[in-house]
């Protein structure tokens, strides 16, 4: 039986159709179908069901997959724990990352790490949805404010903050004495914010609440600050992207959200031997401006 093939098969099952598969593991879903194909007539029994509009199993094809899939995975795993090893990361290195920390800070360290280690092919994938590495394929992921995993483990690489700001022709709304309800405010926020969602902030005269009046609303980041900074209204933002512009007077600050400090964190898959590519970006990580050190 080819190994290729049977773990392209395995994939496709994993994955739910040729396409996922294909996807995940960035083949030509041709090139999937056919090695599938070759398995089945290698074997002499059909695995697949063909024509159905989702992924379906035969019984023989269910009872190869629970057979082999673990005995694939501890063969990809012994291969891992061998390049682990190698003094020169080489392969493929997969990353996922939140839009904003890709576009602003990560592809700055995957520069530098696509000079240092020609031999590695590295894939950042900017996105804000949460991935499964097993499942998307990925080697890294970087979170913000990560859920506990026990399949994932890592570090901190960084601490941010969000800042309320706005463009220096809009003023902060004054407060009557003695007036402790929330300011309202014209606002740019973003698409999935909860409506009616008050703002606690810290300023230099206390905690200050402020009730955002949405302007505009959109479903990026990076489009909220471009919309902030052409004066449309204020917003809550990552300090790691305005906070340039809030040094060269594009923006002011109007104070910092009150609440648990915002942590970002690089993790893989705590099943598997850290490989010497994923250890050597973890290493230029550790290099980050404003990092904690230990």
């Amino acid at each position: 039986m080819d190994l290729t093939s049977l773990a392209d098969f395995n994939a496709v099952a994993l994955h739910g159709g040729f396409g996922p598969a294909s996807r995940a593991l960035d083949r030509p879903k041709a090139t999937l179908s056919r090695r599938v194909a070759e398995l089945e007539e290698t074997l002499g029994v059909r695995l697949i069901e063909r024509g159905s509009r989702t992924l379906r199993l035969t019984e023989e094809g269910l009872v190869l997959h629970e057979r082999t899939r673990g005995l694939m995975a501890e063969i990809q795993e012994a291969g891992e724990a061998v390049a682990s090893r190698a003094p020169v990361p080489r392969g493929r290195l997969r990353i996922s990352a939140p839009v904003v920390f890709a576009h602003v800070v990560l592809v700055r360290i995957a520069t530098r790490f696509a000079l240092a280690y020609p031999q590695v092919e590295l894939e950042v994938i900017a996105e804000d949805r949460v991935v499964d590495p097993v499942e998307d394929g990925y080697d890294l992921v970087i979170r913000i404010n990560p859920s506990p995993d026990q399949q994932l483990v890592g570090r901190r690489i960084l601490g941010d903050e969000r800042l309320m700001v706005a463009a220096p022709t809009m003023s902060v709304p004054s407060q009557p004495t003695g007036d402790a309800a929330a300011l309202a405010v014209p606002a740019v926020v973003l698409v999935a914010a909860s409506a009616g969602a008050s703002w606690s902030v810290r300023t230099e005269i206390g905690v200050r609440t402020f009730a955002p009046m949405p302007v505009l609303r959109l479903s990026s980041l990076l489009m909220v600050r471009e919309a902030v900074l052409d004066g449309l209204g204020a917003s809550l933002l990552p300090k790691l992207l305005v906070e340039q512009d809030v040094a060269a007077g594009r923006l002011v600050c109007w104070g910092v959200a009150d609440g648990p400090p915002v942590e970002i964190w690089a993790l893989y898959n705590s099943r598997r031997l850290l490989s010497a590519k994923v250890r050597a970006f973890m290493d230029l990580l550790q290099d980050l401006p404003g990092r904690e050190r230990k």
